[in-house]
């Protein structure tokens, strides 16, 4: 065994206090395995990188313990489930709450998020209730019963279209996300199931429990083909390679590397990691989490200098020393279905479609606005190593501060303004907005002369709107240190902003250029971000070859926010979208609705037709709005007018 060697293959990385209190869970991040987020009984998250004993983030506002946690699959958000049973959801990268949501009434035993939507999670609690939530909503849209007992582990396919659940009750559930019931049970273990994962390729499942087995199921046939055996405790956790040629197992104080079909064990290595909580790879290296009262301790195991292939075939005694006879007939990957990974927008619509119709949120259960907004302001973020947020949260890319940079920046994020100081004339100085995404009204400073002053004479030397005397230092005046300070005083929170808008937007135009610009809408409209909208909006407006009625479908109903909202910028690019529609799809959606219905299916026809309705009814909306704004004085009451005029057929619709 692997122990046995004298080469060193696993040790100790670090141990530190993580929190003023019990550290009640973990999760390492699966992507990067470099972050860590622990969750305390002192009601906090807090954020670490691995091999880094410093705190870089602690997220607070929980008003209960926090009792598990999971990184989503890009490592961009943290979700806390506590004990009250709410659940919170953190931007990590912009160092901000999502959303609280409510709904289960005892604590969170188990998180799982979607793998390709940051949109959806799904939890458990010891109310044996699963519940899948779209985090755009305060109410969860599927609940899923069946368990007898409280659910320990939820995982989701890699196509997305899978829930599996392990509980208590010894049985492993898989439940089909856009039917909303189970799909089938499996029931062969004789202890609580601690955890579940999917197989990252193939139609298979594993799964590990207290009866000291890991047992992997075909979801194709439903049917267990392997019982891992080998284990002297309970399965902790389980994890498949990136390739999928094997399965690593932890348990307290080892570590096993399972085969199957046939079942044999490659390796086991001694790691005093305790009762491990949580297992990730980087870099060909297995990272291994556990907590003891407020103490977090990481491990590492060398994957380079343990056996992941060869083993003698398990039976009844574990036998490492004997080569692995070659099964008589193929069996695994080559035989076995694989995941097809459709795009995240289909996705989001797969799972919308079958919980719409059977979504359970009682009002009993939900909170309100107010409510919201008040749990949410006393959630604060506090970055306490601000080197190291940086490097793991912030772009590659620095942000740039030369003078045509900063331009473009400020042409396609509002709420950024210029000033320029006294001791640095030359350079230009980011400083926040009044609020995120708001465009600032520019006041422009004034001078105040002595009435018994003569009014000084026009000079041609001097420049034109400006006054030298203001960049002058004056009696009263702040000092150049008191000055720069109060300019560095947002920095940070202007660097994190910016930075998440950039890689929001730079993940927009990836989407546009993979795909088409529907979908990259589509994305801009998923991250809840309406300056992200108003950006690609102010772009296609002045493209209007590229509008399509499937995108009159997505931008309606996000013109109705622009044209409701209270900043002037974005109310003209809805104005600027809204004509752009009426112009350009009016007289199809009229005629459409207007026309005889075809004779026979014409399935085509039926879509076009649909659109059109759905277009009809959001523009009839829109007509509304645009009447009671149609009043107002100024430029903007000017445009609403010309709309009016534009939209009145309206008024003789179908």
């Amino acid at each position: 065994m692997a122990a046995a060697g004298s080469t060193k293959i696993s040790w100790r990385l670090q141990e530190f206090e993580a929190h003023t209190s019990s550290v009640s869970c973990l999760s390492l991040g699966k992507s990067s395995g470099r972050l860590l987020a622990t969750g305390g009984e002192d009601c906090r998250v807090n954020i670490w990188a691995v091999s880094k004993a410093n705190c870089i983030m602690s997220l607070t506002g929980s008003k209960s313990p926090v009792q598990c946690l999971q990184l989503n699959a890009s490592e961009e958000q943290v979700v806390a489930g506590s004990q009250s049973g709410s659940i919170k959801i953190w931007d990590l990268e912009a160092a901000k709450i999502l959303r609280t949501l409510m709904g289960h009434k005892a604590n969170i035993t188990s998180l799982g998020c979607h793998p390709l939507s940051a949109n959806f999670l799904a939890s458990s609690s010891m109310d044996t209730n699963i519940k899948l939530w779209d985090v755009r909503r305060k109410g969860y849209i599927f609940r899923y019963q069946g368990h007898t007992d409280a659910v320990r582990s939820l995982a989701f396919s890699p196509d997305g279209k899978w829930l599996a659940s392990a509980s208590d009750d010894c049985t492993v559930k898989l439940w089909d996300l856009s039917q909303g019931k189970a799909i089938t049970e499996f029931k062969s273990h004789s202890g609580a199931v601690n955890i579940v994962q999917f197989h990252p390729n193939e139609y298979l499942l594993a799964s590990g429990s207290a009866d000291r087995t890991i047992k992997l199921w075909d979801l194709e046939k439903f049917t267990m083909v392997g019982s891992l055996e080998g284990d002297t405790s309970a399965v902790r956790c389980v994890f498949f390679s990136a390739d999928g040629s094997c399965l690593y197992s932890g348990s307290s104080d080892s570590l096993r590397v399972f085969g199957w079909e046939p079942d044999r064990c490659f390796d086991m290595v001694s790691v005093g990691w305790g009762k491990v909580s949580d297992l990730s790879i980087c870099n060909q290296q297995l990272i291994g989490a556990s907590h003891h009262l407020s103490t977090v301790s990481t491990f590492v195991v060398d994957l380079h200098k343990v056996k992941q292939t060869g083993g003698a075939v398990i039976q009844d005694i574990l036998r490492d020393d004997q080569p692995l006879t070659a099964p008589s007939e193929a069996k695994g990957a080559a035989l076995r279905r694989s995941y097809e990974r459709p795009t995240t927008t289909c996705t989001a619509q797969r799972v919308k479609q079958g919980a719409e119709g059977d979504r359970h949120s009682p009002e009993g259960e939900r909170r309100s606005a107010s409510e919201d907004e008040g749990d949410e302001r006393v959630s604060s973020a506090e970055i306490h190593n601000a080197d190291d947020y940086k490097e793991i949260f912030q772009p590659k890319k620095a942000i740039c501060t030369s003078h045509l940079l900063c331009r473009s920046l400020i042409k396609y994020i509002p709420g950024v303004v210029f000033r320029a100081t006294r001791a640095s004339l030359g350079k230009l100085c980011l400083v926040p907005p009044i609020a995120q995404s708001t465009p600032v009204q520019r006041v422009e400073p004034t001078v105040v002369s002595s009435p018994s002053a003569p009014a000084p004479a026009p000079s041609r030397n001097e420049p034109i709107g400006l006054n030298v005397a203001d960049f002058l230092s004056r009696p009263g005046a702040l000092s150049e240190e008191e000055a720069l300070s109060q300019i560095k005083k947002g920095h940070d929170t202007m660097c994190v902003m910016l930075s998440s808008r950039h890689k929001n937007l730079e993940t927009v135009r990836s989407v546009w250029a993979r795909d088409d610009i529907k979908r990259a809408l589509d994305t801009a409209v998923s991250m809840n971000d309406l300056a992200i909208v108003v950006d690609i909006l102010n772009i296609i407006n002045l493209q209007p070859l590229l509008w399509k009625l499937d995108l009159c479908t997505t931008v309606l109903p996000q013109i109705d926010k622009l044209l409701q909202s209270k900043y002037e910028s974005y109310m003209q690019t809805g104005c600027t979208s809204l004509r752009l529609i009426m112009r350009h799809f009016w007289s199809l959606i009229s005629d459409t609705l207007k026309a005889t219905p075809s004779v026979g299916v014409d399935i085509t026809r039926e879509e076009r037709h649909h659109k059109c309705r759905v277009c009809c009814k959001q523009l009839k909306n829109l007509s509304n709005i645009v009447k009671n704004k149609s009043s107002a004085v100024g430029r903007h009451g000017s445009a609403f007018k010309e709309l009016q005029l534009l939209m009145a057929p309206l008024d003789d619709a179908l």
